[in-house]
């Protein structure tokens, strides 16, 4: 399963990283993952005129869009979009950190998945 992760670099600046979740098949023939320790699940909103300057993540944490979508953009310029059912793996709790905005105007409701 595919997840983009952010970090921080030995520069200061977040870095986008695609990581791959290994998955094997399990109970009925799924393919599930290994289990990943968490502490809790938190549900948010926001409305479609967010815009959000440079921040850190403020914990390390799974980031799942239920709906709506995020553009992330990092110190360097690099910018991607996460749509429904896309997985970021928050992990530049130093440095600069990175802006998040609506790239649409729409609202997005998603999961944080604060990690143990």
């Amino acid at each position: 399963m595919k997840v983009t992760r952010i970090f921080t670099g030995d520069d200061g600046e977040s870095h986008f990283e695609d990581i791959d979740i290994e998955m094997t098949v399990g109970e009925f023939g799924a393919l599930i993952s290994e289990p990943v320790d968490a502490k809790a699940v938190l549900f948010r909103r926001v409305e479609g005129d967010y815009d959000v300057d440079f921040h850190n993540a403020p914990r390390k944490q799974y980031v799942v869009n239920l709906n709506g979508s995020v553009e992330i953009e990092t110190g360097h310029g690099e910018r991607r979009v996460l749509g429904p059912g896309e997985i970021l793996l928050a992990e530049d709790t130093t440095g600069r950190g990175h802006q998040s905005r609506s790239p649409d105007g729409k609202p997005r409701d998603c999961l944080f998945i604060p990690l143990a």
